[in-house]
């Protein structure tokens, strides 16, 4: 078995089976940012050293124990929990903390489908009761959750307005988000101008904002959120704090609520349903042509420093894929 461990690549003899394990050779792994957060001693939760890194991916059955029932030889799954350690070639684990996929929807949509869409879903699901007509306002709009809010958000009529950095390459930025259901699509710096006024001529205020970027990003969307209602945080990729206008409080009773997917799975622990109707219905919309999987670039395991550098350059939209 070998696995990326301590910024290299190991092989080591896998763990018995037994009566209650699984074999599962995984077949991709994305990189994501937390992945790297983790390596670097700066996440929320940090596995016991020496781990395997990694946190999302899809994995394929090989075996299983004679006390298995969830899952059998064939099946793709995910793992329910971050710190599972998804850059190896195989695992052996228990069945508890396996969630069964349908192997019917591309690879690339099922090895990033437990983290961002999922996040996504659940921050236009949980915060507002938005229906077909309403709109939404998000920054880092062209981040993996970033595409899949549009997407879902689309396949239930609401309208999206989306905040992203300029950058060289704009237009394109532009046009793909366009191509994915983006209703609008504008720059920080149009945020700020008087502009912006004529824009809600077209749409309603959004009565929900997604923030994944923090500093003068936040403050500006604030500026723009229906009266009553909600920001979202869920990133700070600007490393800076979430301001907030003392007016935005008293003038617009705005709440303001933090998500961490993580801790959203943690609660679930005793009502995996829930989990599981949410991934169905990610994968009906996958099915549907509704969601895609953002750009990827696959990357074999051997070349895991490829991906790893490649995924800390700065307006890299691509996401690294391992292929193992």
């Amino acid at each position: 078995m070998y696995y990326l461990q301590s910024k290299k690549l190991k092989d080591l003899e896998r763990a018995e089976l037994g009566h209650s394990g699984v074999h599962v050779k995984m077949l991709a792994a994305p990189v994501n940012p937390a992945d790297i957060n983790m390596i670097q001693g700066t996440y929320a939760i940090l596995p016991d050293l020496p781990a395997v890194g990694g946190n999302e991916g899809v994995g394929q059955v090989v075996e299983v124990g004679s006390h298995v029932t969830s899952v059998k030889p064939g099946d793709w799954v995910v793992p329910v929990n971050a710190g599972f350690g998804t850059w190896r070639t195989n695992a052996v684990v228990s069945e508890e903390i396996l969630l069964k996929l349908p192997c019917d929807i591309p690879l690339l949509c099922a090895a990033t489908l437990s983290v961002n869409p999922c996040t996504a879903y659940r921050m236009l699901a949980d915060f507002e009761t938005l229906g077909p007509g309403d709109s939404v306002i998000q920054n880092a709009a062209n981040s993996g959750v970033g595409q899949a809010v549009i997407q879902i958000a689309a396949a239930l009529g609401i309208k999206t307005i989306n905040v992203i950095r300029d950058r060289p390459n704009l237009q394109e930025v532009v046009d793909r988000l366009t191509s994915l259901g983006a209703d609008y699509v504008i720059t920080e710096e149009m945020l700020r101008k008087p502009e912006m006024k004529d824009l809600f001529k077209k749409v309603p205020k959004p009565r929900l904002a997604l923030n994944c970027v923090g500093g003068k990003s936040t403050t500006e969307m604030l500026r723009h959120i229906e009266h009553k209602g909600t920001m979202v945080t869920y990133g700070g990729m600007a490393k800076q704090p979430v301001t907030v206008p003392v007016s935005a409080f008293i003038f617009k009773d705005v709440q303001l609520r933090g998500f961490w997917m993580t801790q959203w799975k943690k609660e679930q622990t005793q009502n995996k349903e829930r989990l599981t109707e949410m991934i169905l219905y990610l994968c009906d919309l996958i099915r549907k042509g509704q969601l895609t999987a953002p750009v990827c670039t696959e990357v074999p395991l051997k070349d895991y420093q490829i991906a790893l550098e490649a995924s800390m350059k700065p307006f890299i939209s691509a996401k690294q894929v391992l292929i193992m």
